[in-house]
């Protein structure tokens, strides 16, 4: 992490000299713009811990540079202070208010209180860039062990549907050749038949437990099979009635992000069986502008902001790391008594490209 970055705003040379001078040094740096078109472009380009910003400047004054700087998303929580040369009235001051500032200066500036102002600002800048990090670090080792569970649950997944699979295969070759050699006896056969049923039984469990481990669909035939797949499952098994809408192009998710998007939308599916007490779910899946729009609706008693936040829910805060480890993002809507409505975006050119 290098170094904090000061935008100093001022369409005087001498007064960006001045400042450059005075705030300049090994733990920040003074970045200057000579007019408001300036500075927004700087603004554009990097983050900056305090903007600092000539209140009255030809052009572009420093109230429409500031408004245009807080539309950028990435300046939108930026500090910045008015620089002004004469007191400003109530009117222009509120304005700048209105604006995004947090302080007014006057010129002259007075050094010492210049540079303590500075100084929280940058500091609070420090502390938010070592958290970022922080937080970075996490998810990129949460991505990282999200990615080794699901090799490994397709590895285990592999080994019971091969292993076991063709052992129990066997068996049941070995016990239809017993069975065509032991003695026409009634006890005898309704055994051989009790045997090929428990067989039969054991293997029809070891295909469900592999495919819940790592459904083959989603290797085999991509995302959209998988969650067609996924929904006809759940419907048979829960009663809730499902409508399906999928692409008819196959879409064009690399293996991780497609495990991803599965992975939400098994936990979505769960928590309607758990909490919606719904009878229907309306299922969308669709590529749209270089983006994966996964959309799930149910008709059940819809989800309040206190359960969004709620601190118990693991479940909410796993979709949203999946999401958010891939660029994207996931929206919850409901209301009492008409369901919940959750948007999953997901950027198709993801950090796996």
């Amino acid at each position: 992490m290098g170094p904090a970055a000061i935008l100093a705003v001022d369409d005087d040379a001498k007064t960006l000299l001045a400042l450059r001078e005075l705030l300049g040094g090994e733990a920040q740096e003074v970045v200057t713009a000579g007019s408001g078109e300036e500075a927004l472009r700087c603004a554009l380009k990097q983050d900056f811990a305090v903007i600092l910003l000539d209140a009255r400047m030809p052009g572009v004054d420093g109230f429409e540079a500031a408004r245009m700087i807080r539309e950028r998303e990435r300046s939108r929580h930026t500090p910045i202070i008015f620089l002004t040369g004469a007191y400003e009235d109530v009117s222009s001051m509120f304005r700048g208010y209105e604006a995004g500032a947090v302080d007014y200066l006057v010129k002259p500036l007075v050094p010492e209180v210049l540079k303590s102002k500075i100084a929280v600002f940058v500091e609070l800048y420090n502390k938010n860039e070592r958290l970022r990090v922080s937080e970075e670090r996490l998810r990129a080792l949460a991505a990282r062990e999200q990615s080794v569970r699901e090799e490994e649950r397709a590895r285990i997944a592999r080994e019971i549907h091969d292993e076991l699979g063709q052992a129990l295969t066997g068996l049941k070759m070995d016990l239809t050749w017993l069975n065509g050699r032991l003695p026409a006896q009634k006890t005898v056969a309704e055994k051989v038949r009790s045997m090929f049923k428990l067989i039969d039984d054991t293997i029809g469990s070891v295909r469900k437990i592999a495919t819940l481990l790592r459904p083959e669909v989603l290797d085999q035939l991509g995302l959209a099979a998988a969650v067609g797949w996924q929904a006809r499952e759940f419907q048979m098994r829960t009663g809730i009635r499902c409508k399906v809408t999928l692409p008819t192009e196959p879409v064009a998710a690399g293996p991780e992000l497609s495990t991803a998007a599965f992975r939400i939308f098994q936990e979505l599916l769960t928590n309607v069986a758990r909490h919606a007490r719904a009878t229907r779910v309306d299922v969308a899946l669709r590529a749209d502008a270089g983006r994966l729009v996964l959309e799930v609706e149910d008709n059940g008693k819809g989800i309040t902001e206190a359960e969004l936040s709620a601190s118990k829910s693991l479940g909410l805060l796993g979709m949203r790391e999946r999401a958010t480890a891939f660029g994207g993002g996931i929206e919850f809507a409901g209301a009492g008594g008409k369901g919940t409505r959750v948007t999953v975006v997901l950027p198709l050119e993801s950090r796996e490209n």
